[in-house]
């Protein structure tokens, strides 16, 4: 079901490579390639779990309320992770031009039904 969830978001963007739906203890629940992406988004989502904890510890220190999404811009990808409860995220790794706006609302429109499925 996850990974269904996951290949519609990824081929649902342009530009989309890879999805991911982890816990932040590093360990993944699902995750989905498009056809010859060569991304390893399991390992760089055990990174990301740190960096989020941090990130939702920061934002918490500051009063901010819950952190509710992250993204990472580089040379070669963009990663937009939605963070779901205080459990499980979502991650959508994209081509540096892939539509960035139209990733960023997959992942929020399709959070509620990913959370019913993992029954958060």
């Amino acid at each position: 079901m996850f990974r269904e969830l996951l290949k519609k978001i990824v081929d649902g963007c342009e530009g989309g490579l890879a999805g991911l739906l982890m816990g932040y203890d590093g360990i993944a629940v699902d995750s989905y390639l498009s056809e010859g992406a060569q991304s390893d988004i399991q390992s760089v989502g055990m990174e990301f779990s740190v960096i989020l904890t941090q990130a939702r510890n920061a934002v918490s220190l500051l009063g901010g309320g819950a952190l509710r999404e992250v993204a990472f811009k580089s040379e070669k990808m963009t990663v937009i992770v939605r963070l779901l409860n205080d459990e499980y995220f979502l991650a959508l790794a994209l081509e540096p031009d892939g539509n960035y706006g139209k990733g960023r609302y997959l992942l929020r429109s399709t959070a509620a039904s990913i959370l019913a499925e993992l029954g958060a």
